[in-house]
């Protein structure tokens, strides 16, 4: 081990998911020590299964008021878009609480307002991210199309559209005969969509956390595949434990996405109401160029993006805890979703399921913050909006560990609404 690499880090990052990394990549760029901690190899973790979708539009909350109708078949229904098992309601009903009386007007409105800030300086964080380790062919803007099939959809379609330009979120109305002409292999049956040309996807989620990796590298910082057990802060910084033995910082940023809560209650002595989305994905290999950008559909509540490696079918959302085995089987019912939406039925021929764990926090705002005399710097708790958010999250971070440092041109969002004293 070289003597750089033996001295106490500036800051240990917990997570090498695509937050932790992104983050450990900006703060080496201002001449930081950074090691960075994972029992997984980067990206391994829900970085890897993402729908791949720059969701700038989804400014809402992850929940409306229509959950309590929806709760019996949220039990019932093990395939339905939104599941809670009936093993894990007793677990999950405090945060459901939570949630649910975050949905009164006011904090609705701090809610909304939170997600905005972030997501309105996501693509151009994400442009200067990717900018800086000069591999901007990652990302595509070309947007992307909410449709619709039912006649009697076109009410709600309309009335998000104006929720939408509420918000001012670009979103244009699209006929089916302008869905028909961008998007040709889509069937006959959709009736119109709302396109949101501020938004993206990248070609290759994963790939992009192994470029930000090798950025990382270069820049000095170090990765060490360890679990970390727990910490304690002392006059030096922290200590933390893993599993192969004690390891000491100056400071320490937790981004270690739904598996953070135990460490932040360790190191800050405050303990957030963190819980997990249990998200699945199938990825279709032999469906390449079906769509030119990603494509939700309204009624059958999922997505579609184009990748590289194919089409990546995702958006079922499960809560049932970190420890329950995964329900494969939503995974597959994606692609009998998926049925009807082309003119020509999707191929599962070689697809590949996968489930991950999306951190949530009752008021569907993530945690970015500097605590304890800045021994501690917070990120984590983005919902599904990890991958959108990533990028602004590493410029905040950025901002907090050594403010005034780095002078930008930029206008960032105010940390406030972020902050972990808000629970």
């Amino acid at each position: 081990m070289s003597d750089r690499a033996a001295e106490c880090p500036d800051i240990a990052v917990i997570g090498a998911g695509i937050i932790g990394v992104a983050c450990a990549l900006r703060l080496s760029r201002q001449g930081l020590r950074v090691v960075v901690i994972d029992q997984q190899e980067p990206g391994h973790g829900a970085s890897f299964g993402n729908a791949g979708h720059l969701a700038t539009e989804q400014v809402f909350p992850i929940a409306d008021l229509s959950i309590l109708k929806r709760l019996p078949a949220m039990l019932m229904d093990p395939m339905g878009p939104l599941r809670l098992d009936w093993k894990y309601l007793p677990r999950a009903l405090p945060w459901f609480t939570r949630l649910l009386l975050n949905l009164r007007p006011a904090p609705f409105q701090r809610t909304v307002a939170g997600i905005r800030a972030l997501n309105e300086s996501s693509l151009g964080a994400w442009r200067r991210l990717l900018e800086d380790i000069a591999r901007p062919d990652l990302m595509r803007e070309d947007g992307s199309l909410l449709v619709f099939e039912h006649a009697d959809s076109r009410q709600a379609i309309e009335a998000l559209q104006a929720r939408m330009r509420q918000q001012e979120v670009p979103v244009d109305y699209w006929q089916a005969k302008t869905v028909s002409a961008m998007a040709p292999q889509l069937s006959e049956r959709i009736q119109g969509g709302l396109f949101f040309p501020s938004t993206g996807h990248f070609l290759d989620p994963f790939r992009v956390v192994g470029e930000l990796v090798h950025a990382a590298k270069t820049s000095g910082v170090q990765f060490l595949k360890q679990q970390v057990q727990g910490g304690h802060l002392n006059e030096h910084g922290v200590s933390l434990i893993t599993n192969q033995g004690h390891l000491s910082a100056r400071r320490v940023l937790i981004a270690c996405g739904a598996h953070s809560a135990k460490l932040t209650a360790a190191l800050t002595g405050k303990k957030v109401p963190l819980d997990t989305e249990r998200g699945y994905h199938l990825m279709l290999p032999h469906e390449h160029d079906r769509l030119p950008f990603a494509v939700t559909s309204l009624e059958r509540k999922f997505i579609m993006t184009p990748m590289t490696d194919g089409l990546r079918l995702a958006g079922t959302v499960e809560f049932a805890g970190l420890d329950s085995p995964p329900s494969m089987q939503r995974a597959w019912q994606l692609h009998r979703l998926s049925q009807g939406l082309f003119s020509r039925d999707l191929s599962a021929e070689a697809a590949t399921p996968w489930m991950g764990f999306r951190p949530s926090l009752p008021d569907s705002l993530p945690i970015i913050d500097r605590v304890c005399d800045g021994k501690v710097l917070l990120a984590f708790g983005h919902q599904h909006l990890g991958l959108t958010q990533a990028a602004v999250t590493a410029e905040l971070i950025a901002q907090i560990a050594a403010p005034g440092a780095i002078a930008t041109s930029h206008e960032l969002p105010a940390i406030r609404p972020y902050r972990l004293d808000r629970f």
